[in-house]
C-alpha cells in the first residue's frame, strides 16, 4: 500500500502534468466520444476531421513531451489510457452504427477490447507490484496503434471515394489482427520478465 501510496503523492506533487502535452492528451479523451456521435449521426465529414485532429494530437503529445521536457508521471499514465479509450470509440462506432464503406467485423472490436483489457490489467498489477516498473510503450505497440489509426482514415477515404476493394479490406482486417496479438504476446513477455524479476528479488530477502 505504500507503494501506491507513494504513487498518488509523487504524481499530486508533480504541478508539471498541466503542460501542452497532457492537454493534448485530454483533448484525445474529449474528442472521442465527439466522434462516436458523429458516426452515429452519420455526419461523416465532420467526424473524419475531427479525427484527424485527434489522431494528431496523438503524434503531437508525446513529441512536445520530450521538446519541453514535459514527461510527467501522469502524463505517462493517461496517454496509453487515452489512446484506447479514442480507438475503442472509433471502432466501437463504427462497428456497432454504422460504418460509412465497410463492415467492421465484431471479433475485430472484440480482440481489441480483449487486448486492451489485458494490457491496462497488466500494467496496474505491475504498478502495483514492482517498483521499477516504468511505462513505455514498444516499438510492435506504436505500430498497432499507427496500423489501427491508418486503418480507420482508410475506411473513411474508402467511402469518399466510393471505393470499396472488398478483398484487400478483408487482408487488412486479417493483418491488423495478427500484429495486435503479436504485440499483445511481446508486452505479455516483457510483463512476465518484471514479475518473475520482482519474485526472485522477494525471495532474495527472504
Amino acid at each position: 500500500m505504500k507503494k501506491n501510496h507513494s504513487l498518488l503523492s509523487k504524481m499530486y506533487q508533480d504541478r508539471r502534468w498541466v503542460n501542452v502535452s497532457n492537454t493534448l492528451t485530454f483533448l484525445r479523451i474529449v474528442l472521442a466520444p465527439v466522434i462516436a456521435f458523429g458516426v452515429f449521426y452519420q455526419a461523416w465529414y465532420v467526424t473524419f476531421y475531427i479525427f484527424l485532429i485527434a489522431s494528431v494530437s496523438d503524434v503531437l503529445d508525446g513529441y512536445c513531451a520530450r521538446l519541453f521536457n514535459e514527461v510527467t508521471l501522469l502524463g505517462e499514465i493517461l496517454d496509453p489510457i487515452a489512446d484506447k479509450f479514442f480507438l475503442l470509440c472509433c471502432l466501437g462506432s463504427l462497428a456497432f452504427l454504422a460504418s460509412p464503406s465497410f463492415y467492421i467485423p465484431v471479433w475485430f472490436v472484440v480482440l481489441f477490447c480483449v487486448r486492451e483489457l489485458i494490457i491496462l490489467v497488466g500494467t496496474f498489477v505491475l504498478m502495483r507490484t514492482n517498483s521499477h516498473f516504468h511505462i513505455k510503450p514498444t516499438m510492435w505497440g506504436k505500430l498497432t496503434t499507427l496500423f489501427q489509426l491508418l486503418f480507420i482514415a482508410w475506411i473513411f477515404i474508402c467511402y469518399f471515394l466510393q471505393w470499396a476493394p472488398m478483398r484487400t479490406y478483408a487482408a487488412v482486417v486479417v493483418f491488423l489482427a495478427l500484429f495486435s496479438a503479436l504485440s499483445l504476446l511481446q508486452y505479455i513477455r516483457i510483463g512476465m520478465s518484471y514479475l518473475c524479476g520482482f519474485s526472485r528479488s522477494d525471495n532474495d530477502k527472504m
